[in-house]
């Protein structure tokens, strides 16, 4: 088995053309720009049209991954995919964009790590490089978030929106770039805080009082939320340092989820970074669950910030409770 470092080649992305102003929440909820823009950071965010699916965003930004990195669908080996919002249970969402690109020789399948996925993928593919049982591994994360948030719930609805990001990750081809550093945790017992609620089995005798809250749309308990988000962030941040025996002195850019700008600042305080060594999409996106970190990097990438060398570090939390960090060397 060969060892090396695995590199993240490619990035790609897709967000709707539909933007929701915050203006625009005013009109639908009991809300005022004001509060979201304190409170959140947030301004805007994309929103799918009924016929665009969550695989259909993955696709797009899989294609988008696969062609920055000067690769055709046929030579990927794997197809890891992220969402907490498939368009089915049955079969995986990673078959179905297997089939959208015609990759037909790869495997696919996909993983469940709310707003921790991405970066969970990125393990789970680094591993099937590792054990040789792929070469090139794409790692999606697909988020149609608007599909389960209650638009009448004000504390949610303001906060989230839709998008797809990708990476192809391969064998390094030397000088130290590449993944250097991961980590990842999960809570089961802080799962009544963030949670999508059960959709209706349709099993009778229907309980009324049940069937209204098996409604699908997600639920959170926002402040013990937040509490948890900045612990386990700042905590990822000393364990991928610690592992790679990097300073936080030498981060170039920290790209972290894009949930709530509080959480952002709160997390580069602990990691001693300007809010210029940070990027920062969460005003234009809101959250995107899984996908934020994919599309921040895209952005970060076409912008100039993430650059040969740069040292990346990206930290992430999610429903479970999870949370990851990752450092690269791009």
């Amino acid at each position: 088995m060969r060892g090396g470092l695995i590199e993240l080649a490619s990035t790609g992305m897709w967000v709707p053309e539909k933007v929701l102003t915050n203006a625009d929440l005013e009109r639908m909820v009991d809300t005022t720009d004001e509060w979201i823009t304190e409170r959140t950071g947030i301004k805007e965010r994309r929103i799918a049209g009924d016929d665009m699916t969550a695989v259909e965003m993955g696709y797009r930004a899989g294609k988008a991954a696969v062609a920055d990195a000067g690769l055709e669908p046929a030579d990927v080996d794997a197809i890891i995919v992220s969402t907490a919002t498939p368009d089915r249970l049955l079969p995986a969402t990673a078959c179905d964009i297997q089939a959208r690109l015609e990759a037909r020789d790869a495997v696919a399948f996909d993983v469940w790590g709310a707003c921790s996925g991405w970066l969970y993928a990125i393990n789970i593919g680094s591993g099937l490089i590792l054990s040789e049982q792929a070469e090139t591994v794409l790692c999606v994360a697909t988020e149609k978030m608007s599909a389960i948030v209650d638009w009448t719930d004000r504390a949610t609805c303001v906060l989230f929106g839709d998008a797809a990001g990708a990476t192809v990750l391969r064998r390094s081809g030397g000088n130290g770039h590449g993944i250097l550093s991961t980590y990842m945790r999960s809570d089961g017992t802080l799962a009544e805080l963030l949670y999508r609620s059960p959709l209706d089995s349709g099993s009778v005798p229907v309980d009324v009082a049940e069937l209204a809250v098996r409604d699908g749309y997600l639920r959170m308990a926002g402040r013990e939320v937040f509490k948890n988000a900045v612990r386990s962030m700042c905590e990822a941040v000393d364990a991928v340092l610690e592992k790679a025996g990097v300073t936080k002195d030498e981060i170039d850019l920290l790209v972290p989820h894009q949930a709530n700008i509080r959480i952002i600042e709160a997390t580069a305080r602990y990691a001693g970074l300007s809010m210029d060594r940070v990027w920062v999409n969460v005003d234009r996106y809101g959250n995107t669950s899984s996908a934020t970190i994919p599309v921040a990097l895209h952005e970060a990438r076409e912008a100039g910030r993430i650059e040969e060398g740069s040292l990346v570090l990206m930290v992430t939390f999610g429903a479970g409770l999870t949370w990851a960090g990752m450092l690269i060397r791009w």
